[in-house]
């Protein structure tokens, strides 16, 4: 019948190359493994290449397409590289997924480090590598989709950009950046280049990942900490996240299911976002 949705072309994205930044660590593996089973060609990018080719080797070993790249996002002339070495293996860049951040000990309080005496190198250097390494990464592989007249780039915020979390200023204040600027890029692309250029984020809850898992578990009786048990009971779904959960947003974000949605920040955070504490 005339007008009759085609759901399978809604959410096609077989063809399409994606670039994925911290692409190596857990939530960035598991959204690379996901596209590339969903037929996109992925581009894993990690600081490291020994971590970037065992994402790849998961990949090609399932059947799909993907290339490892050791490039540091704080460095413009290696993301340029790196650009370049894509398009020699894919010809295009599609979709942008920035997933590269994180934080660190020298730049969260605690009981022995107040805040005014943190580290100010060691601030810095999270800002950087969750803010700047994102603004960055947007301005040379978005740069590609202006050339194309399209493409898609979901930025990965946090529960942080909504609502600071307590002992981790640097981090919070980087990620709110993040969604802030999402909102920006995603009318000047619009805007001044076109409109088939989106840019969006997602903002995961809380998940147990490598730099977080000082705060959350106890390293000794592998408990959840004080910390980790109050944000379980702030979360009505009453548990983590999986990195599995942020799957199916990711992938419509990046379909053509979303042609109309640009300058948003989507919570996956069971919740966490819309309780109260009451």
């Amino acid at each position: 019948m005339q007008g009759q949705l085609n759901l399978e072309a809604l959410f096609d994205v077989r063809g399409l190359t994606a670039v994925i930044t911290g692409g190596s660590g857990g939530l960035g593996s598991a959204m690379a493994r996901a596209l590339a089973e969903a037929g996109v060609r992925v581009a894993v990018i990690s600081l490291h290449s020994t971590s970037s080719a065992k994402v790849v080797e998961t990949i090609r070993a399932d059947g799909g397409e993907a290339i490892g790249i050791a490039c540091d996002v704080m460095d413009r002339a290696a993301l340029e590289q790196a650009r370049e070495e894509i398009l020699r293996s894919f010809a295009s860049i599609d979709i942008l997924i920035n997933a590269a951040g994180g934080n660190q000990p020298g730049a969260t309080t605690s009981h022995e480090v107040s805040f005014f005496d943190l580290d100010r190198q060691v601030v810095d250097r999270v800002f950087d590598l969750n803010f700047a390494g994102t603004f960055q990464s947007c301005q040379v592989f978005g740069r590609k989709m202006v050339e194309q007249g399209h493409g898609c780039i979901v930025n990965i915020a946090s529960m942080n950009a909504l609502r600071p979390l307590t002992r981790i200023p640097a981090y919070s204040a980087a990620k709110a950046a993040v969604a802030n600027f999402t909102q920006w890029l995603a009318v000047h692309m619009a805007q001044e280049y076109s409109p088939n250029i989106r840019v969006n984020a997602i903002a995961p809850g809380f998940f147990l990942t490598e730099q977080n898992r000082f705060l959350m578990i106890d390293a000794q009786s592998g408990a959840l900490t004080a910390r980790g048990q109050t944000i379980i009971n702030h979360t009505p779904m009453g548990r983590l996240g999986a990195s599995e959960d942020l799957i199916g947003t990711l992938l419509w974000l990046v379909s053509p299911a979303s042609a109309f949605v640009t300058g948003i920040v989507v919570p996956v955070d069971g919740g966490f976002s819309a309780f109260s504490g009451v």
